[in-house]
């Protein structure tokens, strides 16, 4: 019984708690920092690098190996 509560706790009332919260916290600052914003586009060329280098790997192991993508 308590594991069952703990589990719904988990999946519903802290998802929600969190929303909340942090809801709250954005809508007093509402708006970026510079730190933020700085974050978010270091991020933001990190991801667009990294995406490049996972479609270098593709066509790497599509010329390699076709049937790499199917196991």
């Amino acid at each position: 019984m308590a594991e069952t509560l703990g589990i719904l706790f988990l999946v519903v009332v802290a998802p929600i708690w969190l929303v909340l919260h942090y809801g709250t916290a954005w809508r007093k600052t509402k708006s970026l920092t510079k730190g933020d914003e700085q974050l978010l586009e270091e991020l933001w060329n990190l991801s667009q690098r990294l995406e490049e280098r996972i479609d270098t790997l593709e066509v790497i192991l599509d010329r390699d190996n076709k049937d790499w993508s199917k196991k």
